[in-house]
């Protein structure tokens, strides 16, 4: 199966109106019809780095939606608003998002309806932490992730969704999941998969790893057979690691 890869570039909260603007000018010279390239802003930079890539390959994500398309909840952001501004896709479920936001796996879920239902694509991210995969509960972790997460979709809906693999412990940290870790688990989920839809949609859904990837690393981490590219933190930020690294995906 020949999946298009995926480099994505988190954000998170980073990056002043004037520093986006500067460093989308720089990610307009990167293309590529190898690789499918995202970028997340802050949402305050969405509408701004939409306009400014209108002509290019490169798509803008959001790094947020609430489950509910209006209403008095005071600072979030609704699936109307972002496709008012011409946002099609957003990451669900960042480790960030769990950890500090109290995002549960049913929260969750109703985002990825939210989304699914309003024609939104989603990156949706799982993961354990350390103390999980120390004490060998990290296959139990993903599975419930996935199955509160995704597993009531169905299989139309389960086309719109990208999954990002991230272990905890390897975000920000500096340190990386090894080569047969990173694959045993993307060989996992998407076993998972094919048991709860079937064999065409495992076959055919990406699956990036999400845990430090970087310019020296990215190759070895991309040539994994079930590893269909990143979701790129840190590096995302600089624009000659971020080019390297979908120059890594290119193969």
């Amino acid at each position: 199966m020949n999946r298009k890869k995926i480099v994505a570039g988190n954000w998170k909260m980073n990056m002043t109106l004037d520093q986006t603007k500067d460093l989308i000018s720089q990610l307009k010279l990167v293309s590529s019809n190898e690789v499918e390239i995202k970028i997340a802003p802050s949402f305050t930079n969405l509408h701004y780095a939409v306009s400014l890539l209108d002509s290019s390959k490169i798509e803008v994500v959001a790094q947020n939606i609430h489950f509910e398309n209006s209403g008095a909840y005071t600072g979030e952001i609704s699936a109307e608003m972002l496709n008012s501004i011409g946002v099609k896709s957003v990451i669900i479920g960042h480790s960030e998002r769990r950890k500090y936001f109290n995002e549960t796996d049913h929260i969750l879920s109703k985002k990825v309806i939210a989304a699914i239902s309003n024609s939104i694509n989603v990156i949706f991210c799982v993961g354990e932490e350390l103390f999980e995969r120390e004490n060998n509960e990290h296959f139990d972790v993903i599975k419930n992730q996935l199955s509160i997460g995704l597993f009531e979709l169905d299989n139309d809906q389960l086309k719109k969704i990208v999954i990002a693999y991230e272990p905890v412990w390897a975000i920000g940290t500096g340190k990386t999941a090894n080569s047969p870790q990173i694959q045993e688990m993307h060989h996992y989920i998407r076993n998972l998969i094919k048991s709860n839809f079937n064999d065409d949609i495992s076959n055919e859904i990406r699956i990036l790893y999400g845990g430090s990837v970087k310019a020296n690393n990215a190759s070895e981490i991309f040539s994994l057979p079930d590893v269909d590219g990143g979701l790129i933190g840190g590096a995302s930020l600089n624009f000659s690691d971020f080019n390297a690294i979908v120059h890594a995906a290119n193969g």
